[in-house]
């Protein structure tokens, strides 16, 4: 009873509307899933960012000393941020290169297919989740159908593209 009410909690629960109506049962992330998709893309970000901001540094500012510093409050990271978990998102229709490695995917509730809109929400949502300490990415927890920050505000659930054998 215990197990089946565990496999049960990773499954989508729709509340209203057709588009949340055809997601319902659809597996969940799990979170060491969605954490690894979110280090690996913040990795690609850093690795994208750094060169950019040494040569604006250098070139654009004329500093003699550059400093980098990655950081959720400096513009330049805020940017390359949300350009990259947005563009991504977008192009990818909801799934970046750490969310592919991860084996998930994010889903809009709203439409078949992430917007650009959407996908920028999300990625200003990450942002939204760090500054409250963490705790944006810890509503995965405590909400049922495992909605964090960014979740919310994009209206997005991520799922387990992985095919099991178990479940087929």
């Amino acid at each position: 009873m215990a197990d089946k009410l565990k496999k049960e909690r990773r499954r989508f629960h729709a509340h209203t509307g057709a588009r949340t109506e055809s997601l319902n049962g659809t597996l969940l992330a799990t979170f060491p899933q969605r954490l690894l998709g979110y280090l690996i893309d913040l990795l690609i970000a850093v690795i994208l960012w750094a060169p950019i901001e040494v040569a604006l540094r250098l070139f654009v500012l004329h500093e003699k000393d550059v400093h980098l510093v990655w950081d959720f409050h400096e513009v330049g990271n805020i940017i390359v941020m949300v350009l990259y978990w947005g563009l991504a998102n977008y192009f990818g229709n909801g799934q970046t290169p750490g969310k592919w490695v991860a084996r998930i995917r994010i889903v809009s509730l709203t439409s078949e297919r992430m917007g650009l809109w959407q996908s920028i929400e999300r990625g200003l949502g990450y942002g939204a989740a760090v500054l409250e300490l963490g705790l944006g990415f810890l509503q995965f927890f405590w909400d049922p159908n495992r909605m964090c920050a960014q979740d919310r505000l994009a209206e997005t659930i991520v799922i387990d593209v992985r095919k099991r054998k178990a479940e087929q």
